[in-house]
């Protein structure tokens, strides 16, 4: 029997009533996602991206369809997910270490020592041994970001959302902090939805590219990457990586100029 696919869209549709009106954000969206798939969706500003991600956390309903999560409708949050916003979003009064350990306190109201050695070994992986004393202020942009991948990943969740995590960054940091997240990806697999308005970045580091219509956001095409794991530095000339890239900013120039 084939197992369920990590996450499953079905005719999900969302509006929204405002103060100045009814406002339809997704229409008849329908797309499934592996377990251990990477996942780029890309598409204009205010066409539902980040709402797709809120509904797979359980952080919003939908209007009309459903969202499944390993084949259980997604009712509430879930501990198996794990999400890393544009922003980090750190406590700036705590250490490094105790913002990473932040999800467990907040459940247990403690961290015991097992957990903040989980923490320092997560510290390591992003690169960041030796700064857990540190506060926020202490550490650069792209620093904070990867206390804020650390912290997402310390309940190990089988689910990782990435809403926009490098768009704050600049372009050498933003770069960087792509072969870091190919490098976790490539050591401790996850499920991965990343969203991005960057063409060659959802290119260079996914299995496959959503792209979206513009308000209300729906699927208009899937492609997938053509490029083998693991991925480095050369990926980045690869042939089917820049022609990859070079199709996805056609569609997305196609449809503005529609």
């Amino acid at each position: 029997m084939q197992p369920p696919p990590a996450i499953r869209f079905d005719r999900l549709g969302q509006v929204f009533e405002t103060r100045s009106g009814r406002v339809e954000a997704l229409r008849n969206v329908s797309f499934e996602v592996a377990r251990h798939e990477f996942l780029a969706v890309l598409g204009p500003s205010g066409c539902g991206k980040s709402t797709l991600l809120r509904m797979i956390a359980g952080l919003l309903q939908p209007s009309s369809g459903a969202v499944e999560v390993f084949g259980r409708r997604v009712t509430g949050p879930r501990e198996d997910i794990g999400i890393v916003f544009q922003k980090p979003t750190l406590l700036p009064w705590a250490t490094v270490e105790e913002n990473v350990t932040f999800p467990l306190r907040h459940k247990r109201g403690r961290a015991g020592r097992p957990d903040r050695e989980r923490a320092q070994a997560l510290l390591r992986m992003v690169g960041l041994e030796g700064f857990g004393k540190r506060l926020p202020d202490e550490l650069s942009g792209g620093m904070q970001q990867r206390v804020g991948i650390a912290r997402a990943l310390l309940m190990d969740p089988d689910i990782l959302l990435m809403d926009e995590p490098f768009s704050a960054l600049d372009a050498l940091t933003r770069e960087e902090m792509g072969f870091d997240l190919l490098r976790i990806f490539g050591e401790r697999p996850k499920t991965v939805v990343f969203i991005t308005h960057s063409v060659s970045e959802a290119a260079l580091l996914a299995d496959r590219v959503l792209v979206m219509t513009g308000r209300p956001g729906r699927v208009m095409t899937e492609l997938p990457v053509p490029v083998a794991r693991p991925r480095g530095r050369e990926t980045i000339e690869d042939p089917a990586v820049t022609g990859l890239a070079a199709q996805l900013r056609n569609l997305l120039l196609q449809r503005e100029a529609a």
